[in-house]
Order: C-alpha cells, then structure tokens, then sequence
C-alpha cells in the first residue's frame, strides 16, 4: 500500500503542479482531534433493540472513533472495528480511525478545491459562461 507521503513524493517528481489538495494542507485543516471506544459512551447510550440478550462490552470495546474538529467547527469522523477482541489494538485502532477520517476530509477539501477552481473559470469567462457549459 503507497502512503500519502510516497504519493506526495511521486507527484513533486512528476511536476505536476496545478491546484490541489496536499497532505500539508489537509493536517491544517485540523484544530482537534478526539478518540473513544464505543463502550466509552455505553452509560448514556441507550439501546434500541437487544435490550437484555447478553454483555455488549466486549464487541463495544474494539470500536474505535475518532473524530476531527476541523478549524472551521465542521467535525469529521472515522470508525475502526476488530472482528476478534483478542486482535484488538488500542494504538492501531486509533491510528485507523484517523485515517478513515482523513480520508473525509480529502473528499470535503478536494470538493472546496474543484469549487473555488469552477467559480474562478467561470469568471474568466465572463457571464455568458454557465455551470451547464462546463
């Protein structure tokens, strides 16, 4: 699997230098970041259906979040879930759930990008330019 460092790296050799979302940027874009696993939250949750039919715990401790308070207020969340508690990991756990999360903030950055790129042409163009000429 490439890391988004490798990526990076692969993009600067090519000189590829249009408009884009970096790494650096997305990183920026984060002012908090918060773990928990679900069993964390278990006392103030109340369950819906199952009420009764054994010990949720133990499935509840290997679901990791992890969520991203982006600097504008916007929060982002990512999950990470074991199949067998006995592979459960706290630290990688984490290290997942961010990265699920990021990955969000990829697409919501990339789709800011694409938005800014699309008003700007459609300024250079004048007003005769439309969304459907695009």
């Amino acid at each position: 699997m490439t890391s988004d460092n490798e990526i990076e790296k692969e993009i600067g050799a090519k000189g590829l230098t249009a408009p884009r979302v970096t790494l650096a940027h997305i990183e920026n874009t984060i002012d908090w970041e918060y773990y928990f696993t679900a069993d964390n939250v278990l006392p103030s949750a109340t369950p819906v259906i199952g009420a009764g039919k054994g010990d949720p715990r133990p499935s509840l401790r290997c679901l990791t979040f992890c969520v991203l308070v982006l600097k504008n207020g916007f929060t982002v969340t990512g999950e990470n879930a074991c199949a067998s508690p006995q592979n459960f990991d706290a630290e990688l756990g984490r290290k997942v759930a961010r990265q699920n999360a990021v990955n969000k903030v990829w697409m919501l950055e990339g789709y800011l990008l694409k938005e800014r790129l699309f008003n700007d042409a459609s300024v250079s163009y004048g007003p005769s330019r439309t969304k459907e000429g695009l």
